[in-house]
């Protein structure tokens, strides 16, 4: 697995959203600005992030965005599924293209590093990136 801009991107914004809600809806704009991500790059990725039901959009003057959740209920795993991200380390996705039609020697090793990667991205919340990054004094 290769972690594309898409899922750190999608990530980074929608830590920038739990971590800067004031009550009110923010604006892609907004957190465009902050994070130095394209305007267009978020409207595809937030598009994506709705449909999965992690953030709710309020439309019209004023509007923008809430994450759909609170961040302790939101993991890393299910934003990077949201943009479409395969969190999987083996090149051939299963047997049939793996070696001749033969699984590979380093087959079962991916996996299990794979499996490691999603427990891990799964273990972890918005929530508590947020508080570790405050705890560390970075804010």
């Amino acid at each position: 697995m290769q972690l594309t801009t898409k899922g750190r991107y999608a990530v980074t914004a929608m830590l920038d959203l739990a971590s800067n809600e004031t009550g009110k809806p923010t604006t892609l704009d907004i957190i465009s600005q902050r994070q130095n991500i394209s305007l267009s790059y978020l409207e595809q990725l937030f598009s994506k992030l709705r449909r999965a039901n992690l953030v709710k959009s309020v439309r019209g003057p004023g509007g923008g965005y809430f994450l759909d959740a609170k961040a302790k209920d939101i993991n890393l795993a299910q934003i990077i599924e949201a943009v479409d991200e395969n969190i999987d380390l083996r090149r051939c996705k299963g047997f049939r293209g793996c070696n001749k039609g033969r699984q590979c020697v380093s087959h079962q090793l991916w996996c299990e590093v794979s499996q490691q990667i999603r427990t891990f991205l799964h273990d972890k919340t918005l929530q508590m990136v947020i508080d570790n990054y405050e705890i560390k004094g970075i804010k």
